[in-house]
């Protein structure tokens, strides 16, 4: 995920999104392009402490400088959406670890991005709010047309997926009918 979020670059091979080749970009290009094309949902929230959930979800478009008022919009509309809109003005401290993840899913969606990456996004919840987060995801997915990666351990997990890869002693290889 690293690699195709042009966080680091390949030894070999390429990577293009949007058409453009990542390694052919500057550090402060790739860095436009992740955030006009891509958002990251990652196995801990990374929410900045500091903030509200309102201000953490309208962060990606404040970077864009969008105006304050737009990014909070679009902000409060992904946080509705999401089932916390009574939580708005509450710091990650006050929010469940739940509450915090689909924080965290409606921050990588309110760029609306072609390219969601998910790196176990459920992996620090509990069953329920595991299932609560992964039905959100696929149907905000469904919603905005947003492709979606998503690594992850668990075999359900990679069963509600259109098309599963598995990663094998440095090989990405399809699964295949069998399983494997």
């Amino acid at each position: 995920l690293q690699i195709l979020g042009g966080l680091d670059l390949p030894s070999s091979g390429e990577v293009r999104i949007s058409g453009q080749s990542l390694a052919q970009l500057s550090d402060a290009a790739r860095g436009t392009l992740r955030n006009e094309a891509l958002g990251f949902v990652y196995q801990v929230h990374h929410l900045l402490p500091e903030f509200t959930a309102l201000e953490n979800v309208a962060m990606p478009l404040l970077v864009r400088r969008s105006s304050v008022a737009d990014a909070e919009r679009e902000a409060r509309w992904f946080l509705e959406r999401v089932g916390l809109g009574e939580r708005l003005a509450h710091r990650p401290a006050k929010l469940s670890g739940g509450e915090r993840q689909r924080a965290a899913v409606a921050r990588a969606l309110v760029t609306r991005p072609q390219l969601v990456l998910a790196d176990e996004p459920t992996g620090n919840l509990d069953g329920r709010n595991a299932k609560a987060v992964l039905e959100l995801m696929l149907e905000l997915n469904r919603e905005l047309g947003t492709s979606l990666v998503l690594v992850t351990h668990s075999n359900d997990i990679a069963e509600r997926m259109q098309r599963q890869l598995v990663l094998q002693e440095g090989r990405l290889d399809p699964v295949t009918a069998a399983g494997t």
